[in-house]
């Protein structure tokens, strides 16, 4: 729905809000990032975008439930992590409404122990693959020391920052020969990024249950 918050709130054709909405994902890994911290820069920060605005336009506007079911394959590896060894905390970008509707839809939320989240009612909050985004994260966490945390996700740059930053095991989530929309603009999954991560040793995975291989010692 990002994308016709570009047409429809800010009155841009559709090729330049297409085109600005992909340069604003490419560059910060969220469109109202951008819009915050680009867009209309001579505004204060607070003036230039109303971030519940465009969140009840986009994320909350989504029929999530039309997209998304119980994923019980999903819920039965959470259950299988042994919580002695390792906590399990979801990461996102979006709004804590939009991530706790999504896990409860996935019949997961009460799997996982903690959510970081983007604060959009905080004007100049942090979002992947922003560092200071991965170092609240550690401070929320508890966890002083990043080679003993386990990160996975489906977006290369969120990977390789978890790596440059010194988290410890960190996979490439790639689910190849599927298109989803990244930036306002539809993508093959699986595409060049997926060989810059082997390349740069990290565990590229195509299915989540190949966690119980590479990270078996969490697993009970």
């Amino acid at each position: 729905m990002a994308p016709e918050y570009f047409t429809n709130t800010l009155k841009l054709d559709k090729i330049k809000a297409s085109e600005l909405h992909l340069h604003y994902y490419n560059k910060y890994g969220l469109a109202l990032r951008g819009l915050l911290l680009d867009y209309n820069p001579e505004k204060p920060i607070e003036e230039r975008v109303d971030p519940g605005h465009f969140d009840d336009l986009c994320d909350g506007a989504l029929p999530l439930e039309d997209l998304i079911s119980p994923n019980p394959s999903l819920r039965k590896l959470l259950q299988d992590v042994d919580r002695s060894k390792a906590s399990v905390w979801a990461l996102t970008n979006a709004y804590e409404n939009h991530a706790k509707r999504v896990l409860r839809i996935l019949d997961v939320e009460d799997l996982i122990d903690g959510l970081i989240f983007c604060d959009y009612k905080q004007a100049n909050f942090a979002c992947k693959p922003e560092a200071k985004f991965y170092h609240d994260a550690l401070t929320k966490v508890q966890v002083s020391d990043p080679s003993k945390c386990y990160f996975v996700d489906d977006n290369w740059l969120n990977v390789k920052a978890a790596r440059d930053l010194g988290w410890g095991r960190v996979a490439h989530f790639r689910e190849t020969g599927l298109v989803h929309v990244e930036g306002g603009q539809a993508k093959e999954i699986g595409g060049s990024d997926r060989k810059d991560s082997e390349q740069k040793g990290l565990d590229v995975i195509t299915d989540l249950e190949q966690l119980r291989t590479i990270w078996a010692e969490v697993f009970k």
